[in-house]
């Protein structure tokens, strides 16, 4: 047996390294390694409640509205203030606008180029993917990156700007809409409609939300213009939809008021979020060991010589159980026909969770042109929050790769403890003390791999579309 140490992996944000136990050509072990020791729970330690608006949108450039939500959620948990109707329609927009952009951003800019590596020459659709999904000179790039920067305008509208914006706050939202920049919104949702159903799905977003089986969902793409469809014949050429299986557990805090919360495993019903059960153990992190403790009661302290530790990564586990969050969770546990059925045929796979970013772009942008229209001009965005000198408070919130929460305690007006378990950080979590290895660490396993091996690793871990630098310890 060998080992084979990957990295650091292109198109990710942040460092990532992955290690290898081969035997015989093929994976028999896998370790995930975040590198990158951010520190953010120690610089929120000690500053006024106030400033975590300020800070945690900091943590990442692509999913900083999910940080701000989160915290915003969080320190409103903590004084008791509830969102006016507008401010909760005007949060979904925002928190939407941003994940979307990231499904988008993901598919073309970060998935699709593995597509045409040299292992794939000689496959009958490589030249066509080639030619349009090549990194940087593709032909998809142009059209991809300037109706990305068209969309990230509602963000303009919505929150005054984009990334690091304040505009989210415990009461809602600073930014008042009126009737003249609804106009001007909803005329940039349609023209990102007519991009997706244009381009990407090549369908109406209606109609492809409407797919309830893999059945139906291989009839449609054959023979379909589209990125995603072309994607679709590509995956199954070469069976990507048996691929990338990790524990079957999904884990939502819900999103939008659109999708539920929930936890489900394979064959069994959606159970009731319980966040009493959730812990973070830290065996195997560059981190002070201990019992696995709820994130309301963690702690963050380094030990950078510890033994048996291989990543910064802590190990979260949902009542002990090992749960992957994303998309693909927020489809499943939401029951959206579809997601469930290429579940239920072959587990979490690569081609389920880009077809569940799908789903989601086809059903939410519908979903915000109704949230548009269902704000009054004239009534509060806004509530006054009084912070209190003393308390808890948990913000649960939905970024694109998945579930984040943010947890924070305060004494006489100060952060006394904040912890936050990132989505990359459930799904890339190390071993736990127990030796269970996380959800990608699952999922690498029995892949091929060495001399002449396509890059199916790659397609792997790009399918959970990793964010290192929010993995924040």
């Amino acid at each position: 047996m060998t080992r084979i140490v990957l990295g650091p992996f292109n198109r990710v944000e942040g460092d990532l390294e992955i290690s290898l136990d081969v035997d015989a050509g093929q994976v028999v072990a896998a370790h995930v390694n975040a590198p990158l020791f951010r520190g953010f729970e120690q610089i929120l330690t000690g500053r006024a409640a106030a400033d975590a608006l300020v800070v945690v949108p900091r943590i990442c450039g692509i999913c900083s509205v999910a940080q701000s939500a989160a915290a915003a959620a969080a320190l409103a948990a903590l004084c008791g203030v509830e969102m006016p109707a507008n401010g909760r329609l005007a949060r979904h927009l925002i928190q939407a606008t941003e994940n979307l952009a990231d499904h988008l951003t993901h598919f073309y800019l970060f998935f699709m180029p593995d597509f045409v590596r040299s292992g794939y020459v000689g496959r009958h659709w490589h030249a066509a993917v080639a030619t349009r999904f090549a990194a940087v000179k593709g032909s998809a790039a142009p059209a991809v990156l300037a109706a990305r920067a068209d969309f990230l305008k509602l963000l303009g509208f919505l929150a005054g700007k984009w990334p690091h914006t304040l505009a989210l706050q415990p009461g809602g939202g600073t930014r008042a809409i009126g009737s003249a920049e609804a106009v001007r919104i909803l005329a940039l949702l349609r023209g990102f409609r007519a991009f997706l159903e244009g381009v990407l799905i090549g369908d109406a977003l209606e109609s492809f939300a409407a797919l309830a089986s893999e059945a139906e969902l291989r009839a449609w793409g054959e023979e379909r213009g589209g990125d995603f469809p072309a994607f679709l014949r590509t995956a199954y050429d070469l069976s990507l939809e048996r691929v990338g299986r990790a524990g079957d557990g999904f884990l939502s805090y819900g999103a939008y008021g659109m999708f539920p919360g929930g936890v489900w495993q394979t064959g069994g019903a959606v159970d009731a979020l319980e966040t009493g059960k959730i812990s973070e153990d830290g065996r195997h992190a560059w981190l002070v060991d201990g019992p696995a403790r709820h994130p309301a009661e963690g702690e963050t302290y380094v030990d950078a010589d510890k033994a048996e530790a291989y990543t910064w990564c802590k190990a979260p586990r949902y009542g002990g159980r090992i749960v992957e969050t994303g998309a693909l969770a927020r489809q499943v546990v939401a029951g959206q026909p579809l997601a469930r059925d290429l579940v239920a045929r072959h587990g979490a796979s690569v081609t389920a969770r880009v077809a569940a970013r799908m789903i989601e772009l086809a059903s939410v942008v519908p979903a915000m042109e109704r949230w548009l229209r269902a704000i009054v001009p004239g009534e509060p965005f806004c509530h006054a929050a009084a912070l209190p000198e003393s308390g808890q408070g948990a913000g649960l919130v939905e970024a694109a790769r998945g579930s984040l929460g943010h947890w924070l305690s305060i004494d006489r007006g100060r952060i006394e403890r904040y912890q936050i378990i990132a989505p990359t950080t459930w799904n890339f979590s190390p071993r736990d003390a127990d030796g269970r290895p996380g959800p990608l660490e699952q999922a690498l396993v029995g892949l091929p791999v060495g001399e002449g091996a396509p890059p199916t690793i790659e397609h792997v871990v790009r399918s959970f579309d990793p964010c290192m630098v929010c993995t924040v310890h």
